[in-house]
């Protein structure tokens, strides 16, 4: 019996997806347990810009310009990530607890906009004798509450896991996180799915309040047992300094500034194609729609790919500022993949480059989030993570918007004759949009050139067998 432990303990590390993550204080069952509540976030993404959108347009009959306000409300709430993460950092409380607070807020806003949404939804389709104007307001409040509940929980839980994870084992502990987001968003997206393939209302209540119930058992999953209590840390009278103050203070080492200019600039770059490549795919390539799901299929598996590597070569000591360089690198390449896919009429380079889009961001992702990490001072990490993923968030949406009317105009001005007849060609839209990525991307090059170290960093271990703990550390 004691060989037998110890083979699995030899195994262990090696075979075991994220052991390298798990530490004697956070085990990889707790690490696992708290990583449920990216699983909520994802779910509440794919349902508010895949599932809701779809059915809002097709079969609710609600006008495009209206579910696009609607699906961009929780934006107006990704600004707020900053103030939410510092307020996470100072709280005072006698119960000792930072972060479970505001976890725990952010779900029952989560739930409280599931529990409205579905109604909101049928009275806005206009299947009903009351007032149109009060499923616009309903639905608007259903959206916001949603999308203020999973940007509150996503900053807490990660201000939570920076805090229970060693230095060390931070970059796994991300790349675990994101990789569990990837999967909630996957397995959300198949079972709202198969759950809705043959719609009705009554259907889509279920759903929604299915959501509703799941997002709020995750998260008391993750939650429990978590966070250690700590009341001489939270204790009411302690003084509490500002958010001006805390936020001078995290801008002093000088590089905070230009690390969150790279974030947005680069989360830009990645992100302004989101909504452009399956069309891209079928339109100028003639690819069937399962060719261009696949599509999405093979971002992901990119972004994967990504997230593994950055762990590892974090994990091993390099720089992260040099690592969200490499992604941006591959972005590069990426991009000028996609557009020379269109004029050689080649499906298989336009693969090859989704397939580097996702791992350039995955790259990117990893190396400014844990850069962001570093730079919080002891015991406001919530403030550093807040800001970066109120930059994130923002500069996501507001990519994504401006990447549809881009194509939209110049496609536009391309038909009707205006730039040319060498121009008139449809792929031409979506051209303009992959050039103005691969500028971005050079101005994120030139934000985070400043911030790579310039010693050497140091000479990794050799790389042990492969196994699958090297995925993703």
């Amino acid at each position: 019996m004691a060989r037998r432990h110890r083979v699995w303990t030899y195994l262990g590390p090696r075979f075991l997806p994220f052991a390298d993550a798990a530490t004697p204080e956070l085990p990889l069952g707790r690490l696992l347990r708290l990583a449920l509540f990216q699983v909520s976030v994802g779910m509440a993404v794919v349902l508010l810009n895949g599932t809701l959108n779809r059915v809002m347009v097709v079969e609710l009959g609600v006008p495009i310009w209206l579910v696009a306000g609607m699906v961009s409300l929780p934006l107006v709430f990704a600004p707020l990530r900053a103030l939410v993460g510092f307020r996470s950092d100072t709280h005072r409380s006698v119960l000792g607890w930072r972060r479970v607070p505001y976890i725990w807020f952010g779900t029952l806003l989560q739930f409280g906009g599931f529990a409205i949404m579905p109604f909101a939804l049928i009275i806005l389709s206009g299947d009903t004798t009351g007032p149109a104007f009060v499923g616009h307001v309903a639905a608007a409040l259903a959206f916001l509450l949603v999308g203020a509940g999973l940007h509150t929980t996503q900053t807490a839980g990660l201000a939570l896991a920076t805090d229970l994870a060693t230095p060390e084992t931070r970059p796994r502990v991300v790349a675990l996180l994101y990789v569990m987001l990837l999967v909630g968003m996957v397995v959300s997206a198949l079972v709202f799915g198969a759950l809705l393939a043959e719609f009705s209302q009554l259907r889509l209540i279920r759903v929604i309040q299915g959501a509703a119930v799941a997002t709020m058992v995750l998260n008391v999953i993750a939650l429990w047992k978590q966070e250690p209590r700590n009341p001489a840390a939270t204790a009411p009278g302690l003084p509490r300094p500002s958010f001006s103050q805390s936020w001078r203070a995290f801008q002093a080492s000088g590089r905070a500034g230009r690390v969150l200019v790279a974030v947005g600039l680069g989360t830009a770059a990645f992100s302004m194609q989101d909504i452009l490549l399956e069309p891209y795919g079928g339109q100028i390539l003639g690819l069937s729609v399962g060719e261009t799901t696949a599509l999405t299929a093979l971002l992901a598996g990119g972004t994967l790919a990504g997230f593994a590597l950055a762990a590892r070569r974090l994990g091993r000591g390099a720089d992260p500022y040099r690592l969200a360089a490499l992604g941006v690198l591959a972005g590069l390449a990426a991009f000028s993949a996609v557009i020379f896919s269109a004029p050689l009429d080649s499906p298989l380079l336009c693969r090859i480059g989704t397939v580097l889009i996702g791992f350039g961001s995955g790259l990117f992702v990893v190396g400014t989030l844990t850069a962001a990490m570093a730079l919080a001072r002891e015991g406001e990490s919530g403030l550093a993570l807040g800001a970066w993923g109120a930059v994130q968030a923002t500069a996501a949406g507001v990519a994504i918007a401006a990447g549809g009317g881009i194509r939209d105009i110049v496609s536009s001005l391309g038909a009707q004759g205006a730039l040319g007849p060498a121009l008139a060609d449809p792929s031409v839209g979506y051209g303009a949009v992959y050039y103005l990525e691969i500028i971005l991307l050079f101005a994120t090059l030139a934000a985070i050139g400043p911030l790579v170290r310039s010693r050497p960093v140091r000479r990794e271990a050799p790389a042990p067998a492969f196994g699958l703990a090297e995925f993703p550390g």
